[in-house]
């Protein structure tokens, strides 16, 4: 079992591997051989390449929302998707002017979109945030499915909940990228709970029985 999390040495990171902990993936070099190949495909090398490029070149100095839109000039994208969730349509309308201010053509989908009841996805009445009140499901199937239908190239995920966002990465045809991660508690920023874990928020991240 791969216990990276709680590696201290990093050999990987230096390049000392003659102090690679026992259980290191790195004791396994055709493993890494092999998946080396993967980054040289046609449909992976320009996008990796792309991707080293935004990190070196913005490094400490362009915000998320500025490296998505070099990112995607690098590959030559002009059509973006943006999925968002209905609680950060004004982020969305943001983003939206952004992207659009800056040459790309956006297609914009919002999590509510089909206005289907929960009841009808089969969610039981204890698991709606409103127990008895009309409640429209999250749809990030349909998300995807619409923005694969309008041929997007890249697509943008602004604050899908937890779960909602896997289907939308696993339905999407263009690969996507995460811009705002969903936390209601922080403010949308769940590195906030990480730093706070052995203080402020340490009772609100414990699993109840």
């Amino acid at each position: 079992m791969f216990t990276c999390a709680q590696c201290a040495i990093e050999a990987c990171r230096s390049g000392k591997l003659d102090q690679m902990p026992k259980n290191c993936p790195m004791h396994d070099p055709a493993f890494f051989e092999q998946v080396l190949e993967e980054y040289f495909k046609p449909e992976n090398h320009d996008f990796f390449v792309a991707s080293a490029a935004v990190e070196a070149i913005g490094y400490g100095q362009w915000p998320r929302l500025r490296e998505v839109m070099e990112f995607a000039r690098r590959m030559g994208y002009t059509k973006l998707g943006l999925a968002f969730c209905a609680g950060l349509h004004k982020e969305a309308a943001v983003v939206d002017r952004i992207f659009r201010k800056n040459g790309f053509e956006v297609v914009s989908v919002i999590c509510k979109t089909g206005s289907i009841p929960k009841d009808r996805a089969g969610v039981p009445q204890q698991f709606r945030v409103r127990p008895g009140a009309y409640e429209v499901m999250c749809n990030p199937i349909a998300q995807a499915e619409l923005l694969n239908r309008e041929g997007t190239q890249f697509n943008v995920c602004l604050g899908l909940c937890v779960g909602h966002d896997s289907l939308f990465y696993k339905y999407s045809k263009a690969l996507v990228t995460t811009l705002v991660a969903k936390d209601r508690v922080t403010g949308n920023n769940p590195v906030a709970a990480i730093y706070c874990a052995d203080g402020y928020l340490k009772k609100r991240l414990e699993l109840e029985d």
